[in-house]
């Protein structure tokens, strides 16, 4: 997959194309149903499929202080627009002057020079200054611009949507089996593996410390049963997300234990930490011993969750 921040960094000779637009933060089952549609129209018209997305969610700019995390990084939503099948994935940096245009403005400088046929929106898509830009805007100025628009209906559980925002709420109360149906995949995290103060390794349980500048949102403090693949092997975890404050203040992050294995050396290497279920939540504890009695215990449950 090819990737552009602006039109004029399309391949040269790239065919005529047609395009998906969204902030695809988390690439759900809403997502992805979206880009397949993009990219089963392009096989059948012999055209460029090119998905256009944003660095950030427009909150970052225009209210900061309530903007939500993002679901996933660049990187993994790289990775996944392109497990899809698109060609040539647009990263458009939202500011003031993207902000401020107008849907035709947006629809002259960034869809018109991509040479795009078929334009493919989520239910309830907007766009231009003040997000007043919908599917009808893209079906009328269509004809002008030498393309066509499709809106794709929102994908369901029960009578509800899969959005990133119910996606995010049950990520933040540790609800991660649910996340994972919304998602059609486990959850990830993924970062570099850094030293942190060797405290599990003493404690009989060594576990490698993701940096904080890791991508994907940490859940609900508490402890997880789930998968942690270094250098292509995926190995049974329990992983640990909280403040450690049973042992001493840290800022939050993310530990993972690799069940029945003490001898790797993930020092320096980028893992991904897959959730797929929660053992329980975030607990003090008032000594040491009661802390190494109850991490056996959950890793012996994270091992019974996974099947080991």
């Amino acid at each position: 997959m090819h990737e552009i921040t602006d039109p004029t960094g399309l391949p040269e000779g790239f065919p005529g194309s047609a395009v998906a637009i969204g902030k695809f933060d988390g690439l759900h089952l809403g997502h992805r149903q979206l880009l397949h549609e993009l990219v089963e129209y392009c096989e059948e018209s012999a055209l460029g499929s090119i998905a256009i997305t944003f660095d950030k969610n427009p909150k970052a700019l225009f209210d900061p202080q309530n903007c939500p995390a993002e679901i996933v990084g660049p990187k993994q939503k790289s990775e996944l627009v392109e497990s899809v099948g698109v060609d040539v994935l647009m990263t458009l940096e939202f500011n003031q002057a993207l902000a401020s245009l107008s849907p035709k403005e947006f629809i002259e400088r960034y869809i018109a020079t991509l040479g795009a046929q078929m334009v493919f929106v989520g239910e309830d898509f907007t766009f231009g200054a003040k997000g007043l830009g919908t599917i009808d805007d893209l079906r009328n100025f269509g004809p002008e611009f030498g393309f066509r628009a499709r809106e794709i209906a929102n994908v369901l559980v029960g009578d509800s949507r899969i959005s990133s925002t119910q996606i995010r709420k049950l990520l933040e109360s540790g609800n991660v089996s649910a996340a994972a149906l919304l998602l059609g995949r486990n959850h990830v995290v993924r970062g570099e593996v850094e030293h942190g103060r060797k405290l599990g390794r003493t404690l009989g349980f060594p576990t490698a410390n993701l940096s904080r500048d890791s991508e994907g949102l940490l859940p609900a403090d508490g402890i997880y049963a789930g998968y942690l693949t270094a250098e292509g092997v995926r190995y049974p975890a329990a992983h640990s997300v909280g403040t450690n404050d049973s042992v001493g203040e840290v800022p939050r992050l993310l530990e993972s234990h690799v069940i029945g294995r003490d001898d790797l050396d993930l020092y320096g290497q980028i893992v991904e930490c897959e959730f797929v279920d929660q053992v329980r939540g975030w607990q003090k504890f008032d000594s040491l011993e009661a802390l190494v009695e109850q991490i056996g215990k959950d890793v012996a449950q994270a091992s019974k969750i996974l099947g080991e």
